[in-house]
């Protein structure tokens, strides 16, 4: 997952380094949460599972340039209501450092943009979540409507952050309009796919409950 190299440049990329700080300040906020719900293992243990799932997003999944990015299935309403929102968004900064370093050292440049506009959306659909499931629904009776509005939120979200980066660096020229265009409407097709990947992993989920004793996933997932 990268903006295109040199969409940005390095002198306006200061921005980019505020809003992944803000982002990181929510990462932290959510760690703390999980600490005092489950610990520190568990902490650790879904983070390591979830930084391996984004490596797969980025590394071994299908992905195709398209416009001003790459179109991913990176499936971030599942990381979140399988791992929880902290193990989620730091697994989402790992597996991106872990891309860029050893395979695509030429996104480096753009890494604290591209965490961004990987975790900002999470944060939005942690919030949505809370607001549209139930207290009293464990995520594994997720309804497809419920799934649906997260991932439209979270994809969505990656497209319109994407988009920013896009104009801020290189203005609203009718190309650049052009490639936004086409990078949005090709990666809003993920869309169609994630709620039913949500709700195929959930049902599994069902069949696996001994799991709620792992610390390997949420609580809120089986309770």
């Amino acid at each position: 997952m990268h903006i295109e190299p040199d969409l940005v440049s390095p002198e306006k990329m200061l921005l980019a380094y505020a809003t992944a700080a803000a982002a990181g300040a929510m990462t932290v906020k959510f760690a703390a949460d999980t600490l005092r719900e489950r610990g520190l293992v568990s902490l650790l243990a879904r983070t390591v599972l979830a930084t391996g799932a984004v490596f797969c997003f980025f590394e071994v999944f299908p992905h195709y340039a398209v416009g001003v990015s790459e179109v991913h299935l990176i499936l971030g309403s599942t990381l979140l209501l399988i791992f929880g929102a902290a193990p989620a968004a730091i697994g989402l900064a790992l597996g991106l450092l872990i891309q860029g370093l050893f395979f695509a050292p030429f996104d480096l440049p753009q890494y604290f943009a591209n965490v961004t506009t990987l975790i900002a959306p999470l944060v939005a659909i942690k919030f949505l979540a809370d607001r549209i499931i139930p207290a009293n629904t464990p995520y594994v009776d997720l309804r497809y409507g419920q799934a649906l509005a997260l991932s439209a939120t979270y994809q969505g979200g990656v497209v319109l952050w994407v988009a920013f980066w896009a104009l801020y660096g290189q203005g609203f020229g009718a190309e650049n309009l052009t490639d936004i265009v086409t990078f949005g409407g090709a990666y809003m097709l993920v869309v169609l796919l994630e709620p039913l990947v949500d709700l195929a992993v959930l049902a599994g989920a069902k069949l696996a409950r001994g799991l709620a004793r792992t610390g390997l996933v949420i609580p809120r997932l089986f309770a």
